[in-house]
């Protein structure tokens, strides 16, 4: 079952990471603004595959530790977390070096474009789940 779930991880943080940077790409081309000096596509695809194995290391444990409602409890959590983790693009400061007139507008733009990011890899792992666990 730990060969699996890792390997539900990696497929889906692989996956998460892809959609990441397309996402990022349809961004920067439809408002016009480049986020890439702030998110590389590297920090994009890494935080996407350590998310995603992280949550199957957990959801492996959760399971093995309560095997009835392990999918209902670690379900709650990941969502949760999930939903924690928008705090941070919410709470970013940009560095002073880009106090500069309009910085107001580059971080509205910055804040969706942020919190959109975070919830691509619990939405691919609970998409590609059922391919690795039958319920």
């Amino acid at each position: 079952m730990l060969k699996k779930s890792l390997l539900l991880g990696v497929t889906s943080g692989v996956l998460s990471g892809i959609a990441s940077v397309i996402f990022a790409g349809v961004y920067k081309e439809t408002m016009f603004t480049d986020f890439s000096p702030v998110v590389s596509t590297m920090n994009l695809m890494g935080a996407c595959i350590f998310g995603c194995v992280l949550a199957s290391v957990g959801y492996f444990g959760i399971m093995k530790f309560m095997p009835k409602n392990g999918n209902v409890v670690f379900n709650l959590i990941f969502t949760f977390l999930t939903f924690a983790s928008i705090l941070s693009p919410i709470a970013y400061k940009f560095p002073p070096a880009l106090d500069v007139p309009g910085i107001d507008e580059i971080t509205m733009l910055f804040i969706p474009f942020a919190m959109t990011l975070h919830f691509f890899p619990a939405l691919i792992w609970f998409t590609v789940k059922p391919i690795f666990f039958k319920a």
